[in-house]
Order: structure tokens, then C-alpha cells, then sequence
């Protein structure tokens, strides 16, 4: 777990980025601050499910743009694997022969469009995955172990932007969801999502990702956050049918 003065800071440096764009905190805030805050020369995240098709967020730069554009439609690379496994797929140098067989068309694509280096962090909450956060470098890098900690508390705060935490310009979590709250509570909002998805998966008879997909869709289409409506199919206010929209519960289910 990342320790909350790393996670604070990070907000901090989040939220700036979103207050110098007059907004509210988005992932490409992440994105930038991430390339201000680490030796790397730009940064993309990419929407990622095994149900639906996946598609690039944001990218600071044509070259991080290529790279998530690259990588989804050749299915192969650094985000595909971390999206894949789950866990960090660091590459300091493309030009390795390693690399080279591992994702030839991907590994010469990357370096024609100017990418030496590329780190990809799985984007997870719980079961819930919903996108990788690339980073990459015009020239070979090494994160070291500080830099590589606040790489993946970016990736942390990008999760939670994904699933609806919104922050405030000031670095303050807007609504209910609280960045800054105690560990205990930011892993029983998770549990939270995490039981609700698997309520959905019983009711809707699907995989956990596709459960997920309708909670987020319906979350949407009615305007409200995700952990609402996650409370909501939890405590039975919600039951979702496989052949119509969800409907308010009957007081006996």
C-alpha cells in the first residue's frame, strides 16, 4: 500500500494540473503531472476491458498517442501485458533483443515514433480493472524506487478518477468518495464495488468484467456516482435483470 503522505502528495500535484486547466480533475491531469513529476517525456491512459473494446483516454503528446493507438490495435505491448497480468510492465529499453522478440511489430513501431522507454502500471481496484496508465521516455530510463512508487500512486489516483472519485481543484475529493480518508474506509468503499459487482454477476449471470460494465453503464445513464449505485445494488434498493433495465427492488427480495 502506498504510504498517504506519497498519495497526498501526488493529489496535490494532480489537482494543480486540473486547476491550471480551470477543470475538474480529470486523467489527463494525471497524465501531465506524471511527465512534470518523472523522468519521462510523455503519458496516456487507455480504457481496457475483456468484454468491450478498448480505447485510448488521453496522451500528452503525438508520440504517447501512437503509442496507445499501437498498442490496442496491434494487441500486443507493454499496456496489453499489464493489462493482461495485472501488474507493471517496465521496459527501460525497446531496442533489447529480449524485447524485440517478445513484441517485434509493437518494439519497432515504438521506436520509429521516437519511444526508447516504456512503463506501463495496470490501472485495479480490487477485481476491478479499468485501464493502464503508459508512461514513456525518447531515451532509455530506469525508474529508480522512489520513481517507480509515485509512478503507481498516479496509477492510483487515474483508478479512482475512472471510477468516479472525483477530485476538487484545491486537491479535495468533490462528494462522498474522500481521496484522503483513512485506509480502512478507501477499502470498504472498494470492497463495496467489489461485492456489488459480484451481486451483478449472480443477477446477471456474467463475468465480473462485464458486471461491471452494466454497474458503470447504469451508474451513467442515471447520472449518479458509481459508489451510490453500488451501495444501492448491495443493500437491495437494485436488482439488475439480464433482459431489462435494472428496477428499485421489491421490499422482499
Amino acid at each position: 500500500m502506498i504510504p498517504r503522505s506519497r498519495s497526498a502528495r501526488i493529489r496535490v500535484l494532480v489537482a494543480e494540473q486540473a486547476a491550471l486547466r480551470g477543470a475538474r480533475v480529470g486523467v489527463v491531469d494525471v497524465c501531465t503531472a506524471a511527465v512534470a513529476a518523472l523522468p519521462v517525456g510523455g503519458a496516456g491512459v487507455s480504457a481496457m476491458s475483456r468484454t468491450a473494446a478498448s480505447h485510448p483516454l488521453c496522451s500528452t503528446d503525438d508520440i504517447s498517442e501512437q503509442l496507445e493507438e499501437l498498442q490496442l490495435t496491434l494487441g500486443v505491448g507493454p499496456c496489453v501485458d499489464a493489462f493482461t497480468h495485472g501488474s507493471a510492465v517496465l521496459t527501460p529499453d525497446l531496442r533489447t533483443g529480449e524485447l524485440q522478440g517478445r513484441w517485434p511489430v509493437f518494439a519497432d513501431a515504438a521506436l520509429k515514433a521516437g519511444a526508447l522507454a516504456v512503463f506501463a502500471l495496470p490501472l485495479h481496484m480490487g477485481a476491478i480493472s479499468p485501464g493502464v496508465l503508459d508512461l514513456y521516455s525518447r531515451v532509455p530510463v530506469r525508474l529508480n524506487a522512489e520513481e517507480l512508487a509515485d509512478a503507481l500512486a498516479f496509477a492510483d489516483i487515474a483508478t479512482l478518477i475512472l471510477l468516479d472519485a472525483q477530485i476538487d481543484v484545491t486537491g479535495a475529493p468533490t462528494g462522498a468518495m474522500l481521496l484522503d480518508m483513512r485506509q480502512e474506509d478507501l477499502s470498504a468503499y472498494r470492497a463495496e464495488i467489489d461485492q456489488a459487482v459480484g451481486m451483478l454477476t449472480v443477477q446477471l449471470g456474467v463475468g465480473i468484467e462485464e458486471a461491471f460494465v452494466r454497474l458503470r453503464a447504469y451508474a451513467y445513464a442515471q447520472g449518479r456516482r458509481l459508489a451510490e449505485v453500488s451501495a444501492d445494488v448491495v443493500a437491495r434498493r437494485i436488482r439488475f435483470s439480464p433482459n431489462t433495465d435494472p428496477d428499485p427492488a421489491d421490499d422482499d427480495a
